[in-house]
């Protein structure tokens, strides 16, 4: 037996719920699967603040149970611990969950299966496979969803917001944190965090750095480190953290023949977040590992506009390719029509002081912008406003985006 729904939703993170709510509000059938045994993907266990409004600031249990419980409020069915197989279909999948294998047909799906960090195999670090060696992620479970011990001493291989994010649970756990560890020339987070940890938590930040070996048996008991230079020292410790090196979860998007953006290893999406097949959409950080909550909850609120328009008979336009040219890496959405108002996010390979962007095509600028932030850096977001969409050739070549 098939059962049919308005708009399948694939995950239960910030971008999905958000999706969800809004379109069951609007008087669609949503149905929201995750395989995770609750609703509100990684914010449920990132116990620290960051989340919410100025005004209204929440932890991430509080805002993933906020946005669970509007989802379900307006209407959508969300259903928990349910995995997503595979396509049997253009917009049917067939599922399995605690009553067994099921196969679910929609007017249009709406993927959110977010991303996931790389951990210590896939970055080809070598030693044992000794306890004590998480991701972010594991970690956070381990600690804030399980009470878990994690060890006394520990070193966290990153300098990001999602390092220092690890660097707070572990503190939070009674252990201490030996040093960040980073292979670029600097912290890859805002100043005064940077700062807030070096001088008030007294945490040590090794730049051009790069963790070469693990230690110990059973347990680590170091790491190898090497410096640019070639000078090598070990680290003792009981716990390793590996974080950021994030990948979209993108395995279903892949199985169903979806076109994938080389840049961002994700979906190739337009403005409106619609993939290469039609009636198939895709959010939050599974388009752009990763980004923070709101902007994956934005998104989510942003794409239901255009699943109702679709729902209700709208043509599905191709767009026009979008591309980034090193030294940025990747640019998302990654397809743009000329009717796009949703900013875009960029990311940079390179330290790039004041860095402005330049937007062409076939040699013809269309836009010229400085972000905001005073230097670009690898694992920082950059955004690009979509003021020049309307000034687009649609029959012409790739638009592409620079920086100088």
């Amino acid at each position: 037996m098939t059962r049919h729904v308005d708009v399948l939703v694939i995950g239960a993170g910030p971008a999905g719920l958000a999706a969800a709510a809004r379109l069951a509000a609007g008087g669609a059938r949503v149905e929201v699967l995750d395989r995770e045994q609750r609703a509100g993907g990684v914010p449920r266990h990132c116990a620290h603040g960051g989340f919410g409004t100025p005004l209204h600031p929440l932890t991430g249990p509080a805002c993933a149970r906020l946005l669970a419980d509007a989802a379900t409020r307006a209407g959508a069915v969300v259903r928990t611990g349910v995995t997503a197989l595979d396509w049997a279909g253009p917009r049917t999948l067939t599922t399995v969950g605690p009553e067994g294998p099921e196969t679910v047909a929609a007017g249009a799906v709406v993927l959110a299966t977010g991303a996931r960090e790389r951990p210590r195999a896939a970055r080809l670090v070598p030693g044992t496979r000794p306890a004590g060696v998480y991701t972010t992620g594991e970690l956070q479970q381990a600690v804030h969803l399980y009470g878990q011990p994690i060890g006394s001493r520990a070193v966290i291989v990153g300098a990001e917001d999602v390092s220092y994010a690890a660097a707070g649970t572990v503190r939070a756990a009674g252990a201490e944190v030996v040093a960040l560890v980073t292979h670029l020339p600097r912290a890859q987070t805002t100043p005064v965090r940077a700062l807030d940890a070096r001088l008030r938590h007294r945490v040590p930040l090794l730049t051009d750095t790069t963790v070469t070996e693990l230690l110990g048996h059973g347990r680590p008991t170091g790491v190898r480190v090497r410096h640019r230079d070639g000078r090598a020292a070990t680290l003792p410790c009981d716990t390793v953290v590996f974080t950021g090196d994030f990948v979209p979860d993108q395995e279903l998007a892949r199985r169903g023949g979806i076109a994938l953006d080389p840049g961002t290893r994700g979906p190739a999406v337009d403005g409106a977040l619609r993939t290469s097949h039609p009636g198939v959409f895709a959010v939050g950080s599974v388009l752009h590992a990763v980004q923070s909550a709101a902007t994956a909850a934005r998104e989510g609120t942003h794409a239901a506009t255009a699943v109702r328009d679709w729902l209700t008979g709208a043509a599905w336009p191709g767009g026009v390719p979008l591309l980034a040219d090193p030294p940025l890496r990747w640019i998302a959405p990654n397809r743009v029509t000329p009717a796009d108002r949703l900013p875009y996010v960029l990311r940079t390979t390179a330290l790039l002081p004041r860095p402005v962007l330049h937007v062409t095509q076939d040699g013809r600028p269309l836009h010229r912008e400085r972000p905001r932030l005073r230097t670009a850096v690898p694992n920082r977001t950059l955004t690009l406003t979509a003021r020049w969409a309307h000034r687009i050739d649609p029959e012409g070549g790739p638009v592409r985006v620079t920086a100088g």
